[in-house]
């Protein structure tokens, strides 16, 4: 499958090549002068580690497939709004700064399939991201695909009762791994619960239901 999708990629059109340029430059203005990260190091560390880990798998077995049915949905004639679909769109990571730093580093590597992407790929922060859609609007996703992986690592306590089927220990705190993806097909959502026990993160339940729009 890889070596089909290797065969089938072109370039990104000017206008969504403009677009995902126009967004990079945003995030790097918005990020300067911005607020430092004072929590532990170590908890830091164990967030961009797990999301990480999710970046990795994500781009390595899925995302061939989502672009592959991206393609096949603009071959089909498939329009949005503003007309056309780009068969080969700028793909967008929405992320924490811990995960920035993540996708930072899997863009690094040094395979044929990160060579071949590496240019479409731009990294913000979900504040970023929505603050450019809002000046450069492609709400039916028609230049890009937006993947989200972000974990919400202050889950406040007045929720937790929802949560008490998986119970924690005193001084734990609970992580909820949000991702999804949009703009390739059906959109995709997913949540994952953790626990932080100040040291190690550990996982309580995958793929948890009834998170969505509550937490």
């Amino acid at each position: 499958m890889l070596k089909d999708f290797h065969k089938k990629t072109m370039p990104m059109t000017p206008e969504s090549e403009a677009w995902v340029e126009g967004l990079r430059a945003h995030a790097t203005a918005a990020r300067t002068g911005g607020r430092v990260d004072e929590r532990p190091a170590v908890e830091i560390a164990a967030e961009r580690a797990l999301l990480a880990a999710h970046l990795v798998a994500w781009f390595d077995t899925e995302l061939p497939g989502l672009l592959a049915e991206r393609a096949a949905d603009a071959a089909a004639g498939r329009r949005a709004t503003g007309g056309e679909i780009d068969p080969e769109p700028a793909i967008v990571i929405t992320t924490t700064a811990a995960g920035c730093a993540a996708a930072a580093e899997l863009l690094d590597r040094d395979d044929p399939l990160v060579r071949q992407l590496r240019d479409r790929f731009a990294c913000v922060t979900e504040l970023e991201y929505r603050q450019w859609c809002m000046r450069q609007p492609d709400d039916d996703y028609r230049l890009h695909i937006a993947h989200w992986s972000w974990m919400k690592t202050r889950v406040p306590p007045q929720w937790w009762p929802k949560l008490a089927q998986w119970p924690i220990n005193a001084g734990d705190s609970y992580w909820l791994h949000r991702t999804g993806t949009a703009g390739a097909g059906r959109e995709r959502r997913s949540s994952h619960l953790w626990k932080w026990s100040g040291t190690i993160a550990a996982i309580l339940k995958p793929f948890v239901a009834g998170t969505e729009t509550e937490l």
